[in-house]
């Protein structure tokens, strides 16, 4: 019974170091995990191929403001031209309305004294207004004052036929250049849609290449394109 005892004493040390060895061994392991490594100097080819990366991301970044931009002034142009239609299509229908009314022939009598003169001011000021509500052009009202094509002794309701006429002219070539003025747009912005389109492909390319890690999914880099496919409005 007292050699089991002594052996048991004599052991216990060994054990106690052993343990004490033990967990030496996983404090040097765990320390040298947590030591951080330096990862090795890329290489000339890999340099280059990461300042490649970096730079067409910022080109792919700039050409989608560039997009973004060319298409809010195409919607913009979009909105200006729906207008003006509307303005045309109104100016139209005024204009047929006058017409109607003109077909009726007016009563030939003799003129009073100053008639003339109070026709003409009555031409004068429609015509003014007109410009000043942005219907008429400067040029004709230009034309009315200094009476070129316009005969200031006609009867009011022929002048406001002529009027109306000139309105609906001037509200047509308004909508004709804003037509042009989207149609352009349009383009520029098709144009700038397939130069994103292209350089976020190379910039995937050259990511993959340079075994870049692409940016997160919330910055939405590689969101689906816009597309400018709609038809530009025509006549």
């Amino acid at each position: 019974m007292e050699t089991a005892l002594e052996s048991f004493f004599v052991s216990l040390p060994l054990a106690v170091a052993l343990w004490l060895l033990l967990l030496l061994g996983i404090a040097i392991a765990v320390a040298a995990m947590a030591i951080p490594r330096h990862a090795p100097a890329p290489s000339p080819a890999e340099a280059e191929a990461q300042r490649y990366a970096d730079e067409v991301t910022v080109a792919a970044g700039r050409a989608a403001a560039a997009a973004a931009r060319s298409r809010a002034e195409w919607e913009a142009a979009q909105s200006e031209l729906d207008a003006a239609w509307a303005a045309f299509d109104a100016a139209d229908q005024a204009a047929r309305r006058t017409t109607r009314a003109g077909a009726y022939p007016l009563m030939s009598r003799r003129r009073k004294p100053g008639e003339n003169q109070v026709r003409q001011r009555y031409l004068h000021h429609a015509a003014t207004v007109a410009c000043r509500n942005r219907e008429l052009s400067i040029a004709q009202l230009n034309d009315i004052l200094a009476h070129r094509g316009w005969n200031p002794r006609l009867h009011p309701v022929v002048q406001e036929a002529a009027l109306r006429n000139a309105i609906r002219h001037h509200r047509l070539a308004e909508y004709q250049a804003l037509q042009e003025r989207e149609r352009a747009l349009w383009e520029t912005a098709e144009k700038d849609a397939d130069a994103l389109r292209v350089l976020r492909a190379e910039a995937a390319t050259a990511i993959a290449r340079a075994g870049l890690r692409p940016r997160p999914a919330d910055e939405q880099w590689f969101a689906d394109q816009w597309s400018t496919g709609e038809i530009p409005a025509t006549a």
